[in-house]
């Protein structure tokens, strides 16, 4: 409900009445819609970390090709409607940023969690190219992060997956280019031609 009509859009009898609880069950469990947005940006973090841990891209031995799968995988996961598939925690800061503290941090810890995940493959695979400047793994990372959640937002603006889908398509150019110094990561890594 709030990946689809935003938090603030969500009243307490709604969310109520989704969950078929009681008003007084609710602020038992959770003491304020405040705790529930913390709660269910820890939940999020919990399912989408497990979805993620157990996705195709990580049985790949190569790092560059487990980099370019997740943004594969990331692609073939826009499914659905744009609440199918768009994020709880990028949905929720764009709205309570500056009124929420507490749910904020939350979603922060949600989104620069996932985007330390691939920090370990992003800095093996700048090792194996020999490749070193004035970006890290850590930056690549968060800079993954901000066009996917910038992608989401266009999607929504527009009504449109395929311009979260195109997004997708140009940061995946953008990794290869990154990677190719010298020599085509697609001459290198025949997987990576895919989609590219």
């Amino acid at each position: 409900m709030i990946r689809a009509k935003g938090f603030a859009g969500c009243s307490v009898d709604d969310l109520c009445q989704a969950a078929s609880v009681t008003k007084g069950a609710f602020f038992h469990q959770f003491g304020s819609k405040e705790s529930l947005g913390v709660a269910a940006a820890q939940f999020w973090t919990e399912t989408t970390s497990a979805l993620f841990a157990a996705a195709p891209y990580q049985a790949l031995s190569n790092p560059l090709d487990r980099v370019l799968a997740y943004l594969d995988f990331r692609k073939e996961i826009i499914a659905g409607e744009l609440a199918e598939f768009t994020c709880l925690v990028g949905t929720m800061t764009q709205e309570v940023y500056a009124t929420s503290p507490t749910i904020r941090d939350a979603c922060a810890a949600s989104i620069f969690g996932h985007a330390k995940t691939l920090e370990t493959d992003i800095a093996a695979a700048m090792r194996a190219r020999g490749i070193a400047g004035d970006w890290t793994a850590a930056s690549l990372a968060r800079h993954m992060q901000a066009v996917i959640q910038g992608a989401f937002v266009l999607a929504k603006a527009a009504n449109d997956p395929d311009i979260a889908r195109e997004s997708l398509d140009h940061l995946r150019r953008y990794v290869v280019s990154v990677f190719s110094s010298g020599t085509s990561v697609e001459e290198s890594h025949p997987a990576t031609k895919r989609g590219a």
